[in-house]
């Protein structure tokens, strides 16, 4: 199949996702094609069968915002007829599947059919699509799509919950390779962080609100006073300032580490002892889950999805959002008995093998091949 894959090419779950399922594809002997306004992060090295599409929106004074919408869409139009392409998955609703329906009516009108399926993976339904300004277009675009799946079963609820959408969502989970994530510790690596053999705190995210990173701090804090530790931050966004200031409120900001956007986290993620979560709502939790893959048990809260992942007492923890108490005493369950710790190393391993790419892609092959004739 030429499948044309729409996303954003950042470090987001929904980028992660789409840019690893088009390698996957590929690997499969299909064409994929990435369009998006730049090369996705995940996308490092050559990799035969992928092509990849910058949209380029031009300026012009009349334009105080630059109309990117519009231009995916003739992006799209464009490489649908020239590389005769089967079908587009685009993945988060805004504006992709917006654009994908633009596309679709105009290549209607020369004869050609292609059909669109969307990826919804949480914000673009739970907070940017809720509001008022976008809610009517991101629920005619789903509406319109020929086919429409969630990356979790909470996800898929609420968007019913709280969109008028009249046909199926499918749950396709998101997934991992667990092959790329269960390696060793690189030793130097770990001693460079822990020089004197503390324990390890990993988060990583886009700090954003949403994910409540000062609570990462002072669930540290707690452990810290009980265990000597170490708090390595990765990723970056608008919170980072927020977590510094409080780390040195607190005094513990000489052991906390903050390496920005990292795009080899199976190096990091190898060295980890708890891998902490304090999200308010996270529909499936991608870091958690890539976490597990590398034998890391994850402290989280039971917010949306991650449930579905994270196995309370088996693979980590999970408490309601905001109980730091509580959360803190879980990591200190965790690092204080090394069989426990162990245990749950393992469990956990365990649980992301059920999430593994070899076994996820070939459901979306199969939903492709519904509206692909061979």
């Amino acid at each position: 199949m030429k499948i044309g894959i729409v996303c954003y090419p950042t470090f987001g779950g929904s980028g992660v996702l789409a840019t690893e399922l088009g390698k996957a594809l590929a690997q499969k002997n299909h064409e994929v094609h990435f369009v998006t306004y730049q090369q996705p992060v995940r996308l490092e090295r050559f990799v035969p069968n992928i092509f990849y599409h910058e949209v380029q929106v031009p300026t012009y004074p009349l334009f105080d915002f630059p109309p990117y919408e519009t231009a995916l869409a003739s992006t799209l139009v464009d490489v649908i007829k020239n590389h005769r392409l089967d079908l587009l998955h685009v993945h988060y609703a805004i504006p992709h599947a917006s654009a994908a329906y633009l596309a679709k009516q105009i290549l209607a009108n020369e004869k050609i059919q292609i059909p669109f399926i969307t990826t919804l993976h949480g914000t673009d339904i739970t907070l940017v699509g809720r509001d008022k300004t976008y809610a009517p277009v991101v629920t005619f675009s789903i509406n319109e799509s020929d086919a429409i799946t969630a990356v979790s079963h909470n996800l898929r609820e609420e968007t019913f919950r709280h969109f008028k959408i009249n046909k199926e969502i499918e749950v396709i989970m998101n997934f991992v390779d667990v092959t790329r994530f269960n390696r060793k510790p690189i030793d130097a690596f770990r001693k460079a962080i822990a020089p004197s053999g503390e324990r390890i705190l990993l988060h990583a995210s886009n700090f954003r609100k949403i994910k409540r990173v000062p609570d990462v701090v002072r669930i540290f804090a707690n452990v810290h006073a009980k265990i000597p530790s170490k708090l390595l931050f990765v990723g970056d966004g608008p919170e980072r300032s927020v977590a510094e200031d409080l780390s040195r409120e607190l005094g513990v900001s000489e052991n906390v580490l903050f390496v920005g956007k990292q795009e080899q986290m199976e190096d990091i993620l190898a060295i980890a002892d708890v891998f902490l979560l304090t999200s308010e709502y996270e529909s499936f939790g991608l870091a958690a889950l890539e976490a597990m893959a590398a034998k890391v048990p994850v402290v989280s809260t039971d917010a949306g999805g991650l449930a579905e992942i994270n196995i309370h007492g088996q693979t980590g923890f999970l408490s309601q959002v905001g109980d730091i108490n509580t959360m803190s005493q879980q990591v200190m369950q965790l690092l204080q008995s090394e069989s426990t710790h162990l245990s749950f190393r393992n469990n956990a391993y365990k649980q992301a093998c059920k999430f593994d790419i070899h076994h996820i892609v070939p459901q979306y092959e199969k939903l492709y091949s519904r509206f692909v004739k061979n």
